[in-house]
């Protein structure tokens, strides 16, 4: 996918590139974390929202990884030549979590299993949310300005682990406190129809065109939105 956008001067976008790769690879060692925590924790308590969450990190992480694998090309016109691929990969990954989640929720809104009080699954949440907004922004400043959809894409992905982070801590709390065990699996549901449609706009995502931050501000047009 070759881009027809005004490029950028050779050394900045070797430095916005470098940035990226500075930026994948922290979201990956988190993701690594959060996955590890989050499966655990979610299959000690029986939690749908919880695994679902572990399996969203995981998923951030093969993501990650083929963003790595797009900016580990040394030319230019071969990172912009694997941007499709790694957008369709980004794509199926969100699909495939959609369709786990949605089986596993139901499940346990049929009366298959009861999620229990999570207190790492509540304090991963929480932290969550404190980390993952600026790993996010950082990485979207930096895509929109070299003009790479999947930096973008893959930096959407990073911001809907915000989301979903809220949407956890939400029903985790719903659950304990209140004891609403209907919470946890709706709250899982939620996260599955976010994952389904940033799964459709990265397989329809194009290539991204580097528009500068105040002409995108002065005009609203955010062609990486």
């Amino acid at each position: 996918m070759t881009s027809t956008c005004p490029g950028l001067a050779p050394a900045r976008r070797d430095a916005l590139t470098r940035r990226i790769r500075l930026l994948v690879a922290a979201t990956i060692t988190y993701n690594v974390v959060e996955a590890a925590v989050a499966l655990t924790a979610g299959t000690l308590a029986s939690s749908a929202a919880l695994i679902g969450f572990g399996l969203d990190s995981v998923i951030e992480v093969s993501s990650a990884a083929a963003v790595v694998w797009q900016f580990s090309a040394t030319d230019h016109e071969v990172r912009e030549a694997r941007e499709k691929v790694t957008l369709r990969i980004i794509a199926f990954s969100f699909f495939a979590l959609a369709a786990y989640i949605t089986a596993d929720a139901v499940r346990a809104l049929t009366g298959s299993g009861e999620a229990q009080h999570s207190v790492p699954g509540i304090a991963l949440a929480a932290a969550s949310l404190i980390v993952m907004p600026f790993l996010s922004a950082a990485q979207r400043r930096a895509g929109r300005e070299l003009g790479s959809a999947t930096a973008v894409a893959d930096s959407r992905q990073t911001l809907l682990c915000t989301y979903l982070s809220a949407v956890l801590l939400l029903g985790l709390l719903a659950n304990g406190l209140l004891g609403w065990s209907w919470a946890d699996p709706a709250a899982a549901l939620v996260i599955a129809a976010v994952a389904l449609k940033e799964g459709r706009d990265a397989w329809r995502g194009g290539t991204c065109c580097p528009v500068p931050v105040a002409a995108a501000a002065a005009s609203g047009d955010d062609c990486c939105a």
